[in-house]
């Protein structure tokens, strides 16, 4: 198998350090418990949040239920949050040597006060293909069946046959992943929540979390951890493949934070003018031996606020979380997308909403794309320098959106996301090194595209997707960006860049120079090589 459990006599105990620590075993001892009940279909799953309180049932017949494994009835179910609605970084706390034996007393009580709630543990499998494959379990109490349902249904059940291919999946000395929840529970030092990760040890305790991205990336950090560790460049992007003429193919992964476009980028089949294939638009990881890649999750979790009554992408939600409900005309009961009592309405889409699927691309990547909505950027620029390349990544300015919530910060706030990954939990440094090995040594460009305003200029999707078709059919003709020596730009009409104008020229300078203080002032977690300090310093110097 491909991780590590069900261990012979002999390998129990400290000889396993991997699967057996303070907190980690603290957090898998409580999955055994009298008072937890095992799920273990998709069908038991979406009878227990049908049931639940609180569900609200729409008339809204789920696509495919049978090959999914639901019941061919099973009705689209929607669950409401309460006041939080995204994802909360700055809650999540990281076990340290210093902090084990704090945090190992906090599990054991909260593990306490729940035996006399009722339980459910339910696994999955992280990870579509034999070269990776992770286990993974979660507990959650009684109340959060829709959790549970979400999470299942977002990842592969285990049951007999994704067991089969789990068994015949490269082996790594790695341990299951566990994550412990109870949304309820709000410790008396932490109280708006804890995301507690003990990242070596591959699990996690979620208290006071009621989000499902919470769980759905909780448990893509750790796979991902899981991957860094084992040859693999994390990714939180889309990739999608072009099947062009003479049977030649181009790859490309796109990065950037929820709402950023890439899910558009990812999912767009050009108005029909090219044949792609989708490996996913949220997470995957890239082969730091041959640039292949992995999709680790088969469903899509997207922003409803997408898919209006008429879009046909509808056809495909499996469940709903934090939306509005009301009855149409034909006194149906439906969902209102838009967001309008909350922002960050999401949907899990089953695996059927794209025609063209695979989940594993043994084509190389080609290009890797940053998205960064900066003002001071053309459409997109190509990036000439393995370690500014990746300098670049690490410095991916954008915009937050209601998927991020962060108490009382500015929405239109332009915020530095390193890979548009804020779920990483060991040192920025290796994510560093691993995306210019990428650029070094497996042949894949960089650009950055800028999916918001050149200066006071919206750029489109129309532009977005025009750019990128170019450059996958070798049309695109880039030229020097400026004064700088290792970047260049497409020059399309209505978004040239006038280095003549000193004030433009100003803004370029302070949006490097805002980048290069960024890294300066990162702490010892976050610090970056110097050779990636002295990439970004030459282009702020030649900006001035």
């Amino acid at each position: 198998m491909a991780t590590l459990s069900n261990l012979p006599a002999q390998a129990i105990g400290l000889k396993s350090p991997k699967v057996f620590s303070r907190v980690r075993s603290t957090i898998e001892t409580a999955f055994y418990r009298n008072n937890v009940i095992e799920i273990t279909t998709l069908a038991q799953a979406y009878e227990l949040a049908k049931a639940a309180k609180g569900t609200i049932i729409t008339d809204q017949i789920v696509a495919n239920a049978k090959e999914l494994g639901l019941p061919e009835d099973a009705r689209v179910l929607l669950f409401n949050d309460g006041n939080i609605t995204g994802r909360q970084a700055r809650l999540r706390k990281l076990v340290s040597k210093e902090n084990e034996e704090k945090f190992a007393s906090l599990v054991r009580e909260v593990d306490f006060l729940t035996n006399k709630k009722t339980m459910y543990h339910a696994q999955v499998i992280v990870g579509l293909d034999p070269e990776f494959m992770v286990k993974a379990h979660l507990l959650v109490p009684e109340g959060y069946e829709n959790t549970l349902y979400n999470w299942v249904n977002n990842f592969q059940i285990v049951n007999p046959e994704t067991l089969a291919v789990y068994k015949q999946s490269k082996v790594l000395d790695e341990a299951d992943i566990f994550i412990f929840a109870d949304p309820d529970c709000y410790p008396a030092e932490f109280p708006e929540g804890l995301a507690l990760f003990d990242e070596k040890n591959n699990c996690a305790c979620l208290l006071g979390m009621r989000y499902f991205g919470e769980f759905k990336k909780g448990t893509l950090t750790l796979a991902w951890s899981i991957a860094a560790r084992n040859g693999y460049t994390a990714c939180h992007g889309g990739q999608k493949r072009f099947n062009l003429e003479g049977g030649k193919e181009r790859v490309i992964g796109v990065f950037g934070l929820s709402g950023s476009g890439k899910s558009t980028i990812t999912l767009s089949n050009h108005n029909g003018k090219f044949d792609t294939t989708v490996l996913h638009d949220d997470a995957f990881i890239i082969s730091n031996t041959d640039a292949s890649s992995i999709s680790l999750e088969p469903a899509y979790f997207d922003k409803t606020q997408d898919y209006l009554l008429d879009n046909p992408q509808r056809k495909y939600f499996v469940s709903i979380q934090n939306c509005a409900a009301t009855r149409d005309e034909d006194g149906k009961l439906v969902a209102v997308t838009e967001d309008i009592r909350n922002g960050n309405g999401r949907t899990v889409k089953s695996r059927f909403a794209t025609p063209k699927r695979e989940y594993r691309f043994a084509k190389n990547c080609d290009a890797i794309f940053w998205i960064m909505k900066d003002s001071s950027l053309p459409p997109v620029v190509k990036v000439n320098s393995p370690a500014l390349a990746s300098a670049m990544g690490a410095t991916l300015a954008t915009k937050r959106t209601t998927a991020e919530y962060v108490k009382g910060e500015d929405t239109n706030k332009l915020v530095i996301v390193p890979y548009a990954n804020p779920f990483r939990l060991y040192p920025l440094e290796q994510d560093y090194l691993k995306f210019k090995d990428l650029f070094t040594n497996m042949g894949v460009d960089c650009y950055i595209i800028n999916t918001g305003f050149f200066l006071e200029k919206k750029v489109t999707p129309k532009v977005t997707l025009g750019l990128i078709e170019d450059i996958v059919t070798d049309k695109a003709k880039f030229v020097k960006f400026g004064p700088f020596t290792e970047l260049e730009f497409l020059n399309i009409e209505g978004f040239e860049p006038d280095f003549k104008d000193s004030e433009y020229v100003k803004m370029v300078a302070e949006r490097m120079q805002d980048r290069l203080n960024y890294v300066q002032e990162l702490d010892t977690f976050n610090r970056l090589p110097e050779e990636a300090l002295a990439a970004i310093r030459k282009v702020t110097e030649e900006a001035k």
